[in-house]
């Protein structure tokens, strides 16, 4: 609803024609021009015509000067006094003067009566001589022009020049000289009149004397009616003072010049045009205060008339401005400096609780909390120093007890003279919006959360592709930073392959078809492609496309191995059909062999010929043994058996077969488990694997066989679907030969594969070695490098019923983690994300490192890294030794951690490490992992 202000009435105070302003200031009209000049022009005619008759003798009649001269006085004096405060409010020196002058002229005219003789005294009053009243008037008549003359020396512009001093003070003094110069001047004409010399014969008329003194003082008149003239701007005061001083010389001649004696036609004329002289200005000042009387009670009139007009304006403005008040829907509250409420409007009633009788009178701290009571006595003190406070979030109670959260605007209440009494308070309650804001704020805050560990990657783009935003989790799907991303188009990244696809799902989002799922490829850093699936969305009011792509490198690497097992069993299911049918084939043939072989005993060529078909009937033999062994159907006889004793047998047995140019070393665990296997066929197993290395040492070697307990937990089992997480006895065969190539280490167990040349190898021996370990329960593991070596791994499950050993009752204690910081360098991304887990869950806090260059950024970027957890054989120009070394250079307390798929014994003795340096061999579990990270971090 929408509020109209009254608007108040202007009532004009001003007349059209403002003459309340002083007639020494007013400029002069062409009315005042034209009646002075009227005035002057009938006194001249009169003059005119009384000049002539000026000597005619009349009537002496002394009680004419009495009363000329009293109203002559009493209209001076008037004039005066009206001058006077006029000077008093416009403080010039040209009006000092002029009403000196006026105060003058009745002095002198007063004390001329008085020393007329024959007026009250035969001789007249003061000792006055025969010339005393003759002098008395050349003095009265010479001092006003002399005074005139002074007021036009100093009016200027609005009057002219401002006395500096007290009005007050100048009054005073201009009474004092006046009284003084008129007391001294008539001393010297009445005690000093002989020294004078006559101005009147004592027969009557005039002497020289009277006629220079007459003629000067009508030159002087005559001067200050011309000075009046020349002195422009003229006021209205200015064009009467002239029209006295024609009036003053006309004086002067009928009276001092043109008359013969005492009481003549001129005497009397002169003494007429004297009073008009006198009477000019006054009439004027009298007029024009009652015309600026009139004007002021009309004035009056109109400022009550105002004044009316704006106590109804102010009226209804604060009747307007209480309705406003009460109707806010913000609390508006008014209280006194020392805290004391003295406004409370309805919304105030409503946000506090409290009604307003209630709050009036009552302390602010009414509905303040404990602790926000100094804030409370604050705002007053900043309100007290003219100080306003905007948008001030604070907490208030409400009278349920109930905390509000309120913003206020604070204002100095100030007194109708400008003094401030108090404050005034606006309060706006944003409870619920501070809770809506603090949702919002958690709402967002969560967003971040869950984009900042999303182990997905989040994509945000806008309408053309651009990236807006990127997840953090790029670093570990892609190899990229957000900001390697963020402003460019997703065209980078994405393999042109997919690149019309992904086009096609996100016009189909901005169509409406929400969360579109599809399969794109996006590159790494290091130029691989990685598999993504895409849930996309568009939204309108944003104009933005948000994506969620989910890596199926690991989904693709379950897939992977299942297919192998698949691949794997299903040869193994061909291989054993081909080997069961093929030993019926060969039973027939041994069977009847021997039968042919008798026949023909006595005919040596076909005794021969039987020889050999004996001997490839027992090499088919041997084929479908291995074959069947592949196939897991071969019959296993397994026994518990110490794989200790068994090894060593082993070894001896490999040492006439290997050669002297080959080294073999047990490494052998004292209280190694016992197994449940078949002891002929895990013989053959390690006797297998002795002989690919040997031959993969044509020079010479090392041949390492170990034994160790191994726990293989439920980490490693998720990574390798064909293992049940268990104990297990590891025997190692690992040698210093030649290594196998990455690409062919998936092909080494299938059945017939081999590298060696035609004739050296049937490609069945690992084949065998795998279904022998797969049919017996266990688990077996390649390491190779090219260049370094290869160790196979096989893992037997441990023997049921045996009692708890020492290696298991150390690996039973607590698990014991930490806090420190640990960098872990794994070239493999599956195995690097399953030791981050490991390592996280015993409470440090893992970095990781795809390589040594990824780790030695890091190094260098973060000082406060404990630990440095690397694999030893990592592809590109830096191994894990070498990374140690130069991180030791970088960072000589960094302490070091090594793992290999390689065992600690094979690692060392391959020459590729220090003896004594920490090593722990894949695969490992989480006691040992915290125990070995304990020892290192110790070290």
């Amino acid at each position: 609803m929408r509020t109209t202000m009254p608007t108040q009435r202007e009532v004009n105070v001003h007349a059209k024609n403002d003459r309340s302003t002083f007639l020494s200031t007013l400029p002069a009209t062409q009315s005042d021009r034209t009646a002075a000049l009227a005035i002057v022009g009938i006194s001249a005619i009169l003059f005119a015509l009384a000049v002539p008759f000026a000597g005619t003798p009349l009537i002496q009649v002394p009680a004419f000067i009495g009363s000329y001269q009293s109203a002559l006085a009493v209209c001076d004096i008037i004039t005066a006094v009206l001058l006077f405060s006029q000077f008093a409010v416009l403080r010039t020196r040209a009006l000092l003067w002029l009403s000196s002058g006026y105060l003058f002229t009745a002095t002198a005219a007063l004390v001329h009566a008085l020393s007329f003789p024959g007026l009250f005294a035969p001789n007249g009053l003061f000792g006055a001589g025969p010339q005393t009243t003759a002098w008395l008037y050349m003095i009265w008549h010479g001092g006003f022009p002399g005074f005139v003359l002074a007021y036009v020396w100093c009016k200027g512009v609005n009057g002219g020049v401002e006395i500096s001093g007290s009005t007050r003070n100048a009054i005073i003094g201009s009474l004092l000289g006046v009284g003084a110069a008129v007391a001294a001047l008539t001393w010297i004409v009445t005690a000093g009149h002989g020294l004078l010399p006559p101005l009147l014969k004592a027969g009557g008329g005039f002497t020289t004397v009277q006629v220079g003194v007459i003629s000067f003082v009508w030159s002087l008149s005559f001067a200050a009616l011309i000075g009046l003239w020349f002195k422009r701007p003229h006021a209205v005061i200015d064009v009467w003072l002239m029209a006295v001083m024609c009036a003053w010389l006309f004086d002067i001649a009928l009276s001092g010049i043109f008359n013969s004696a005492r009481y003549d036609l001129g005497f009397y004329a002169g003494r007429l045009y004297g009073l008009c002289a006198a009477i000019f200005v006054l009439a004027v000042l009298l007029i024009e205060n009652v015309r600026l009387q009139a004007h002021t009670v009309g004035l009056v009139g109109r400022l009550r008339e105002q004044s009316a007009s704006d106590r109804d304006f102010y009226g209804k403005r604060l009747a307007l401005y209480g309705a406003v008040v009460e109707s806010s829907n913000d609390a508006i509250i008014t209280e006194s400096l020392d805290g004391i409420i003295t406004g409370w409007n309805k919304a105030a009633e409503h946000l506090f609780g409290y009604s307003a009788a209630e709050a009036v009178g009552q302390s602010i701290d009414l509905m303040v909390p404990e602790d926000r009571r100094a804030e409370a006595r604050g705002i007053l003190n900043r309100i007290s120093s003219n100080e306003s406070i905007a948008q001030h979030e604070t907490v208030r109670l409400r009278k349920d007890g109930r905390l509000l959260h309120v913003v206020l605007n604070v204002s100095p209440l100030r007194s109708d003279s400008g003094q401030i009494i108090g404050a005034s308070k606006i309060a706006h309650d944003i409870t619920e919006e501070k809770q809506s804001r603090e949702k919002l704020r958690r709402e967002i805050e969560e967003r971040e959360r869950i984009f900042e560990t999303s182990r997905d990657l989040i994509l945000v783009t806008d309408g053309f592709g651009n990236f807006i935003q990127v997840s953090p989790s790029v670093k570990d799907i892609l190899g990229l930073s957000p900001e390697d991303m963020i402003g460019h188009s997703a065209t980078d990244f994405i393999h042109p392959d997919d690149l019309e696809k992904t086009r096609a799902e996100m016009r189909a989002a901005r169509r409406g078809q929400t969360k579109r799922s599809f399969e794109a490829r996006y590159y790494h850093y290091d130029g691989h492609e990685v598999s993504l699936n895409w849930m996309g969305t568009w939204s309108e009011p944003v104009k933005r496309h948000f994506f969620i792509g989910r890596d199926l490198t690991e989904k693709q690497a379950a897939e992977a191995q299942f297919r192998q097992v698949q691949k794997m069993d299903s040869i193994g299911q061909l291989t054993g059909g081909v080997a069961h049918d093929f030993n019926n084939v060969l039973t027939v043939i041994t069977g009847t062999i021997g039968i042919l072989a008798d026949a023909v005993a006595d005919r040596p060529e076909l005794a021969a010929i039987t020889k050999l078909i004996d001997d490839a009937a027992e090499r088919g033999a041997q084929l479908t043994k291995h074959l069947l062994a592949f196939a897991r159907k071969q019959p296993l006889q397994p026994r518990e058996i110490d794989v200790n004793a068994l090894t060593l047998e082993a070894a001896k047995l490999l040492h006439p077969t290997l050669g002297e140019q080959i080294t073999i070393l047990p490494q052998l665990t004292e209280d190694a488990w016992p197994a449940m296997v078949d002891p002929g066929q895990l013989s053959t197993a390690i006797l297998n694997l002795a002989l690919n290395a040997r031959d993969a040492m044509p020079d010479g070697g090392t041949l390492v066989l170990e034994t160790r307990n191994i726990f293989l937990d439920d980490g490693y089992a998720s990574m390798n679907p064909d293992v049940v997480a268990g104990n297990y006895v590891m025997i190692a065969v690992s040698d210093t030969g030649s290594g196998i190539p990455a690409d062919l280490i998936e092909r080494v167990f299938d059945p017939f594969f081999t590298t060696k040349e035609v004739g050296k190898g049937t490609g069945l021996g690992l084949s065998m070695v795998f279904g022998f370990v797969k049919q017996s329960g266990g688990h077996i593991k390649i390491y190779s490098e090219e260049g370094h070596g290869t160790s196979v791994k096989i893992y037997l499950p441990r023997s049921t019923g045996v009692q708890e050993t020492e290696y298991e009752s150390l690996q039973n204690v607590p698990i014991t983690g930490g806090n420190e910081r640990i960098l872990v360098v794994e070239d493999d991304a599956l195995v690097r994300q399953y030791v981050m887990t490991q390592v996280k869950s015993l409470g440090y806090t893992a970095l990781e490192a795809a390589n040594a260059a990824e780790a030695l950024a890091i190094i260098d970027a973060d000082k406060d890294v404990d630990l440095l957890f690397t694999d030893i054989i990592m592809p590109g120009n830096m191994n894990g030794r070498q990374l140690a070394d130069e991180a030791a250079r970088r960072r000589p307390d960094l302490k070091t951690l090594f793992t290999s798929g390689y065992t600690e014994n094979a690692i060392v003795h391959h020459g590729r490490l220090d003896s004594g340096v920490l090593l722990l061999a894949k695969p490992y579990r989480k006691s040992e992992l915290a125990k070995m990270l304990r020892t290192a971090l110790a070290s």
